[in-house]
């Protein structure tokens, strides 16, 4: 069985069980089957404090340009209960022409079809006019510390640099072909604390509730919407994820509230501009007094997650050009250009070059018997060799 079968290449990797961070001989399959197509292969170990170490694989094709850089993660979530699987989570068995194990679509399917694109590419044509690479992690479902931006600025520091980059992500809703993620919106966490007096509820002039303060703030940042929406992105929407208090006693007024918050925006704001307005509708609703009447301004304080996800738009041509020519050949549809969503690992890869994402149908990822079409691998593997030839074509041209 030779790496031109995306079929026997994701059985492989599914029964390595690769819960992040564990790499669970994910990326040493990858290696045998990308070293005898001509890959020089590196395996980067990441650490930093607090965090799991992290392996990682970087594999290149060629010497020259253009250089394609093809993305994505062997990593996969928890199993969770394990007797709801109808198949083994690492058995990669076939039944009703699916797939079933963890990480069929999300997403070692996209990478098994991409191998094999590859190596068809190689049998059929000799190796690309130029350079292709994979650059996978193994964190991709964990906290993303210790892997695409570390191996991204491991491989640029030895000298790599992309002409473009194709994410294997599972981008489709309902069938191979629907859409294309040609960006992303941006994500941005917090977390609010409002500061009260602990007292008898009984006696609320003595003390001063909290509840009230973190109510009156947190419907400020949900209202009034943020923005209508851009040409290539949905509006802004922020959601209010948890409130906590911490009280155990129906009697006594807490002395401290929180709310947790998530907002994916788009084009319309940067990260810091977005901090600016939240601030300014948190100290305009502080200094109300519809919920606190005769109080003073709610005392409150915020905390940002670190890294938020900046939002970005592909406005590549040739890139965007050559994927979609190579889906509406293979399956006669034309993908729709999308920036829906949550975020990926593009984010990262967008400040070296420019990417998209493509791959297989994402309905069952993350979820029990998460399963893919075995007719499917071979329609997305046609359409990864297709677009691997109009790429290299256009960038030559």
């Amino acid at each position: 069985m030779t790496s031109t079968d995306p079929i026997a290449n994701l059985a492989t990797l599914i029964r390595c069980p690769s819960v992040t961070p564990a790499e669970g001989g994910a990326l040493s399959a990858l290696e045998a089957m990308l070293k005898p197509l001509g890959f020089t292969v590196d395996r980067v170990t990441a650490t930093e404090a607090g965090t799991p170490d992290i392996e990682n694989l970087y594999a290149r094709l060629g010497s020259d340009g253009p250089h394609l850089m093809f993305a994505g993660h062997t990593d996969v979530v928890p199993v969770g209960d394990e007797s709801a699987w109808t198949h083994g989570p690492f058995s990669a068995d076939v039944a009703g022409g699916e797939m079933y194990g963890r990480g069929a679509v999300d997403m070692k399917g996209g990478i098994a079809c991409f191998v094999a694109a590859v190596a068809r590419h190689i049998e059929k044509h000799g190796l690309p006019k130029g350079s292709v690479s994979f650059l996978i992690t193994g964190d991709e479902e964990g906290p993303a510390i210790n892997g695409t931006t570390k191996l991204l600025d491991w491989a640029a520091a030895k000298g790599e640099r992309w002409d473009a980059c194709l994410v294997g992500e599972p981008t489709n809703p309902d069938r191979l072909g629907d859409m294309i993620k040609i960006g992303r919106r941006g994500s941005l966490s917090g977390r609010i604390t409002v500061h009260g007096v602990q007292g008898h509820a009984a006696y609320p002039h003595l003390a001063d509730s909290p509840v009230r303060g973190i109510l009156q703030l947190t419907q400020a940042l949900m209202d009034p919407p943020f923005d209508a929406g851009t040409e290539n992105f949905q509006p802004s929407n922020l959601e209010v994820t948890t409130i906590d208090v911490g009280n155990g006693a129906v009697n006594v007024i807490p002395a401290k509230a929180s709310a947790a918050f998530n907002i994916r925006f788009n084009d319309t704001w940067t990260a810091d501009s977005l901090m600016a307005e939240i601030i300014a509708r948190l100290d305009r609703a502080a200094a109300d007094g519809a919920l606190r009447p005769g109080r003073d301004p709610v005392r409150y304080d915020i905390t940002w997650n670190e890294r938020p996800s900046h939002v970005f738009l592909t406005r590549n041509n040739a890139l965007i050009s050559s994927l979609s020519g190579a889906v509406e050949t293979v399956t006669g549809k034309q993908p729709k250009l999308s920036t829906t969503g949550g975020t990926s690992d593009a984010r990262f890869i967008k400040d070296y070059c420019p990417v998209v994402e493509f791959g297989l149908v994402g309905q069952t990822m993350h979820m029990v018997d998460e399963r893919v079409a075995v007719a499917d691998l071979e329609t997305l593997t046609q359409i990864y060799e297709t677009f691997i030839s109009s790429w290299f074509g256009h960038a030559a041209a």
